[in-house]
């Protein structure tokens, strides 16, 4: 029987996927680089003709999903528009989605304790990312007068963590982690507060 890996020609990709899927069963730490090559239908040893090792599959597993939250980062700003608002908040929304959609990719990235720093490739895409969501920051802060104007980054940054908590405690079904309200909602009315505090959301009566 020919091996799954080089049936399909494309071995290295064979290997991303059957580690994403590990990581989603048993988290970024919780597989072999073996159990990696046994899912992919390949021996231990052809792993080492596309990396160097379980952190370098990994890696690519990460700088993958990062592409996938870019893409998706930047079509929910592109299409959140006309209002700087709007564009915003469905950079929130994609979050989540992504979170959901991409559980395997999301772990790789936020969760393998893969450096960034020491990646070149994986730090560009990661701040691609992030960009998206400081531009979408940036535009709707200059709503705010100057002298009361956050730098771009403090206010994405504070966006991101929120959007990251309401993700790793309610967004992706952890054990005992049962939102009161559904990940959406308390996404929404939090954004909407840290928005009043900056005087972007009118205060409720």
């Amino acid at each position: 029987m020919a091996k799954q890996g080089y049936h399909h020609g494309n071995l290295r990709q064979a290997l991303v996927d059957a580690a994403l899927a590990l990581i989603k069963d048993k988290g970024p730490q919780g597989f072999t680089l073996s159990e990696a090559a046994k899912a992919a239908g390949v021996t231990p040893a052809a792993v080492y003709r596309h990396f160097a090792g379980r952190d370098d599959l990994i890696a690519e597993a990460a700088r993958q999903g990062y592409v996938i939250f870019a893409d998706l980062m930047e079509h929910a700003y592109d299409h959140g528009q006309p209002t700087a608002l709007a564009a915003f908040e469905a950079t929130g929304r994609a979050y989540l989605a992504f979170a959901r959609k991409f559980p395997g990719h999301y772990m790789a990235m936020f969760e393998s304790g893969i450096s960034l720093t020491a990646n070149p490739e994986l730090n560009h895409v990661a701040n691609r990312a992030r960009a998206v969501l400081e531009q979408a920051a940036a535009a709707l802060a200059q709503r705010i007068p100057p002298e009361k104007r956050p730098p771009a980054a403090m206010f994405s940054a504070h966006i991101w963590a929120l959007s990251h908590g309401v993700v790793e405690l309610f967004a992706r079904g952890s054990p005992g982690a049962t939102a009161p309200f559904p990940p959406e909602q308390l996404l929404e009315t939090g954004v909407g507060i840290y928005l009043r505090g900056l005087g972007l959301l009118p205060q409720d009566e």
